[in-house]
């Protein structure tokens, strides 16, 4: 479908969810020897055709001015041959993962002789919207078909033609493996219109993913009538505890905020205990400020520091994606916490600490995804977490949360065995 295409664009849409149905239940025959290597025969095709893929790349790149993009997007939106290659060693190790479709959870033999299996299954068909980063293309139909899922692919505009050629390959190695081509479509038209009709369709969608911007993911929990994995934002804290070591502090602090700072999981956000601030905050300034780092504190923090801006309450709640932290002194641990709770998007919170009795506490207290004692939030990533590629990270509590990777986009289902037993 083209936007200039004389159709009926919820008829378009149904009859593409009606396709991933199908294909869902199509791959339930599907074997894991047989996805693993479409994901491998994939690869290959990504790096026999980089220079088709990256012809058709430069066409976004070219009218990423159109789209307004600045720099740092288009550097997102651009692919190298290494960036291909990158792509495709994603898809190999997505293959060596294990197979989460059919694992046995629990088991038990009833008194009665019943055999009770909870069984690992598929979610069924996934509607991924998300933003123009090419890579997530491949990274989103890959875990979703190893895990049993068709998915429904909505990418931005921007990256349209890139996500074409990257989907025209999945689909060629899909269909050399036995895999139902419909299992992996991307859906062709950039009407904003037909987000609203694909999330309409529960009855062929089992769950909406978007990733994206906040004013995506607010629309997408309105509208969707399906299930959403989602996270609103990424306020990660760090706090540096009473029993804080200064190095590691100093570390931990400038490698969550700077060591890319355009993501989730940056830290936004620097708590400091009292007892330690004013020894401990002009250091951490210095090698903030050498980072380009601008800081925004409350009153005890602008009192130890010279020529920083005072933050208002709109800074604690800010997720920057930048070159900002606000900066806050605390007088307690359970301070700490409980203004984490408050201000926090509940993504990723870490303490710097040698108190292991205040260490357990905050892991307990915190209400976050993922809880970080002396380690940086930047940890919080599949791949980190030795889950391989992922389809976001989730800050709901229900039906995954944190990053969610192949078991995240499976379900269960009970698996009974008898012999002719009847309740009495």
């Amino acid at each position: 479908m083209t936007d200039n295409a004389e159709v009926d664009l919820g008829g378009y849409c149904r009859e593409m969810a009606e396709a991933a149905r199908e294909a869902a239940e199509g791959l339930a025959q599907v074997r894991g020897e047989q996805k693993d290597g479409w994901l491998r025969r994939s690869a290959a095709l990504l790096r026999e055709q980089t220079p088709a893929i990256l012809a058709a790349n430069e066409k976004d790149v070219q009218a990423a001015g159109d789209f307004g993009l600045t720099d740092a997007q288009i550097d997102r939106l651009r692919l190298t041959p290494a960036r291909v290659e990158g792509i495709a060693a994603a898809l190999e190790e997505i293959a060596m993962l294990r197979d989460p479709v059919g694992e046995v959870m629990e088991s038990a033999v009833r008194p009665n002789g019943l055999e009770i299996a909870k069984v690992r299954v598929p979610l069924g068909v996934v509607f991924f919207i998300y933003e123009s980063r090419p890579n997530v293309t491949a990274d989103a139909a890959a875990i979703c078909v190893k895990s049993g899922n068709a998915v429904i692919l909505r990418g931005g505009k921007e990256a349209a033609h890139s996500s074409r050629a990257l989907v025209d390959r999945l689909v060629q190695a899909a269909e050399e493996h036995g895999i139902p081509g419909k299992a992996i479509q991307l859906v062709g038209t950039t009407d904003r219109a037909a987000v609203g009709h694909f999330l309409a369709l529960a009855d062929y969608i089992d769950v909406a993913i978007p990733r994206g911007g906040e004013g995506l993911i607010r629309r997408v929990s309105a509208e969707a009538k399906m299930p959403v994995i989602k996270h609103f934002a990424g306020n990660c804290h760090v706090y540096l505890d009473r029993a804080a070591d200064p190095d590691l502090a100093e570390t931990l602090t400038v490698n969550s905020k700077c060591q890319r700072m355009g993501v989730c999981n940056a830290c936004e956000s620097l708590l400091v205990h009292r007892e330690i601030a004013p020894r401990l905050l002009p250091r951490l300034a210095q090698a903030l400020q050498q980072a380009g780092i601008e800081i925004r504190g409350d009153q005890a923090t602008c009192q130890l520091l010279e020529n920083i801006q005072a933050a208002t309450d709109e800074d604690y709640y800010a997720e920057y994606l930048g070159p900002v932290i606000s900066v806050r002194v605390v007088d307690s641990l359970d301070q700490a916490i409980r203004w984490i709770n408050q201000y926090g998007s509940h993504h990723t919170d870490a303490i710097v600490t040698t108190d292991l009795a205040a260490a357990r506490q905050f892991t307990k207290r915190v209400d976050s995804s993922a809880v970080m004692v002396n380690a940086s939030t930047r940890f919080n990533d599949g791949g980190e977490f030795g889950l391989g590629a992922e389809i976001g990270i989730s800050t709901d509590r229900f039906h995954a949360r944190g990053p969610c990777g192949l078991k995240e986009l499976t379900s269960y289902k009970y698996v009974v065995y008898g012999d002719g037993q009847i309740r009495s």
